[in-house]
């Protein structure tokens, strides 16, 4: 047996750092210089128009004046907040959020559900399912706006529908088309996310369950669903925020007419149609701070904890 230097039991010993090599240095340099590019864009695309954004929420900026522009603080803020058409819109985007993600969320869950189980032409069923998420958002509103207008639609002329109905001339109606074209269009979405989900589940817990005597709902109910929470998660948090911040469906098919105008709707009037830059940065950060609370709330009301490493249980 070789004998170990003394220097080297007392550094094993002490239990210090081992110290860094030169290779593992020159690794983690060129690391950092090949993300640094993807770093530095995804710094102008997202954090610069943030900022850009808070910083004329806090001027007055209408470009119909410009000699009046300047610094007035909270004032866009008062302004937006003190008035009665942003709450009525976060209504109506809260309205089309919950009964859009909600219907999302079973019809998703069972599409994933009979994607997932099917035994025989699983990939034409799935090819099926994802057609609509794969239409642009546009052209989906586009297809749903001209099937039901009255003038060329061909819903009007089903007989349990009755003739000359004007969907888009009554605020309940054309919510309803509006959502329909939203359920339409991302239910595919949120399958895929929970097929991906239900994927991970494994098979031997049902076998398991079928021989203690579990039938299927309490297989669903005590194996799938609680093991489905992350992918629930994910699939809910996405479509949430993508929801709340819906634009086309609406431009296309109303304009935001028949109070049914959104937040989003109520951003583009204010920047585009009014030039007023000032109010509509601020309608536009009071959107992303809605959007980051329920973000917060999704994570903390169903996030599930990680569980601890060795080390820590040690």
């Amino acid at each position: 047996m070789t004998a170990v230097p003394a220097g080297r039991k007392a550094s094993r010993k002490r239990g210090g750092p081992a110290k860094t090599s030169d290779r593992t240095k020159a690794e983690r340099k060129l690391a950092y210089m090949l993300c640094a590019p993807a770093v530095i864009v995804m710094l102008l695309v997202t954090v610069y128009p943030i900022l850009y954004a808070i910083a004329l929420s806090v001027q007055r900026v209408d470009l119909r004046f410009p000699e009046e522009s300047g610094f007035v603080g909270l004032d866009n803020y008062v302004a937006v907040l003190s008035s009665p058409l942003w709450w009525q819109d976060v209504f109506n985007t809260t309205l089309i959020t919950v009964v859009s993600v909600s219907i999302e969320l079973v019809l998703g869950l069972a599409l994933a559900l009979i994607m997932h189980r099917a035994l025989f032409g699983r990939g034409l069923i799935r090819t099926s399912v994802l057609i609509p998420y794969g239409i642009v958002t546009v052209v989906a509103a586009f297809a749903w706006f001209f099937a039901f207008d009255p003038s060329s639609g061909f819903v009007n002329s089903l007989p349990f529908i009755g003739e000359d109905k004007s969907w888009f001339g009554d605020r309940g109606s054309a919510f309803s088309v509006i959502i329909m074209t939203e359920v339409w269009k991302t239910t595919p979405f949120m399958a895929l996310l929970l097929l991906a989900g239900l994927a991970t589940i494994d098979e031997g817990l049902y076998e398991a369950a079928k021989v203690d005597g579990a039938n299927a709902w309490q297989r669903f109910v005590k194996i799938t669903l609680p093991l489905l929470k992350p992918a629930l998660l994910v699939a809910l948090l996405f479509r949430t925020l993508d929801a709340f911040r819906v634009f086309d469906s609406i431009f296309i098919m109303t304009r935001g007419s028949q109070d049914t105008e959104s937040v989003s709707i109520l951003a583009y009037n204010q920047l585009i149609s009014r030039l007023n830059l000032g109010l509509g940065s601020a309608v536009s950060v009071l959107i992303f701070i809605i959007v980051l609370l329920i973000a917060f709330a999704f994570v903390r009301g169903l996030g599930t904890a990680v569980p601890a490493s060795q080390g820590e249980k040690k």
